[in-house]
């Protein structure tokens, strides 16, 4: 594991919880946001890439990666709390200003609610297979998704056969299969039945309808993506993603129609492994293409 993953652990305690994060390098501040059911192992090349000439921050969201797994008497697994656990981790961390936002899967939407607290904060988007607004109109929600989030068989699947982390290791990459050594690293935190909650509960957190808890919020930041038109903004897409397919990588075209597009028909859900090659070049070349200038509302902040 170590191999894979030679970095340096840090922890922010969230009201006695283990907020595990990556800090590596200095510069402007690369924040990676990952999703369900990865953690910030899927980020460690292109922390490797860029740490050189930038500040990377890559969180384990609680319940996930090297964060403390609690029970639900002791958190709340919602859309609002992950927010509210990024913003204390950057508060901490004293990052205010000059953000680039790297977001995958469930990191989407954490990502954007935080930038919609402080568009101002926010400099560059790197947007991979994920999402910001809710389900687009012409998308259903996949069958097997359905299963997980509304089922005790699903339930019971995942929690007592790591279900969703091992299905997601299997088919979440096209273009090159993960090894079974990959595979293991990206189960590996998820290794019991107590362990595997978070991994629940981020399906079961899908917003689908208003009254579900986190439905607000979404709509919230849906309404308010226009604010970010204008921000530079990369778009890499793997078409062969088993939920997030073409239908919301055109909803992202559609709301952003000057973003850098890069969409791949034979690279599945982990982007990041399955054309890491391709990629990571992309996105350091992105940022430097689009150096950030000094916004007069980050002046004010100091």
């Amino acid at each position: 594991m170590q191999a894979f993953y030679p970095f340096k652990s840090h922890f922010l305690d969230r009201d006695g919880l283990k907020y595990h994060y990556l800090d590596e390098g200095k510069g402007d501040p690369v924040v990676m946001l990952h999703g369900n059911p990865s953690w910030s192992f899927y980020y460690r090349e292109l922390v490797r890439e860029l740490r050189g000439s930038y500040r990377t921050i890559v969180p384990d969201h609680i319940g996930c990666g090297l964060s403390d797994k609690p029970a639900d008497s002791y958190y709340s697994f919602t859309l609002k709390q992950r927010v509210d656990d990024l913003d204390a981790l950057l508060e901490h961390l004293g990052i205010r200003e000059r953000i680039t936002l790297v977001v995958h899967d469930w990191g989407g939407m954490i990502g954007m609610a935080y930038a919609s607290r402080y568009p101002e904060r926010i400099a560059r988007l790197v947007i991979l297979n994920t999402a910001a607004f809710h389900l687009p109109k012409s998308k259903k929600l996949p069958l097997a998704l359905k299963i997980c989030r509304n089922t005790q068989l699903g339930a019971f699947l995942i929690q007592t056969f790591n279900a969703f982390a091992f299905g997601a290791a299997l088919v979440g990459c096209k273009r090159k299969p993960m090894s079974a050594d990959l595979r293991k690293a990206y189960c590996s935190p998820y290794d019991n039945w107590h362990n595997r909650l978070a991994t629940l509960r981020f399906v079961q957190d899908i917003p689908l309808q208003p009254g579900d808890i986190s439905y607000d919020l979404v709509s919230e930041v849906d309404n308010g993506l226009h604010r970010f038109a204008d921000k530079p903004m990369a778009i890499f897409w793997g078409e062969k993603d088993f939920v997030f397919d073409r239908h919301f990588r055109d909803e992202w075209q559609r709301r952003f129609p000057k973003a850098e597009l890069h969409s791949y028909p034979d690279v599945g859900h982990y982007i990041l492994e399955d054309a890491d090659d391709l990629i990571i070049p992309l996105i350091r070349d992105f940022l430097k293409k689009h150096p950030i200038k000094t916004d007069p509302a980050w002046k004010k902040q100091r």
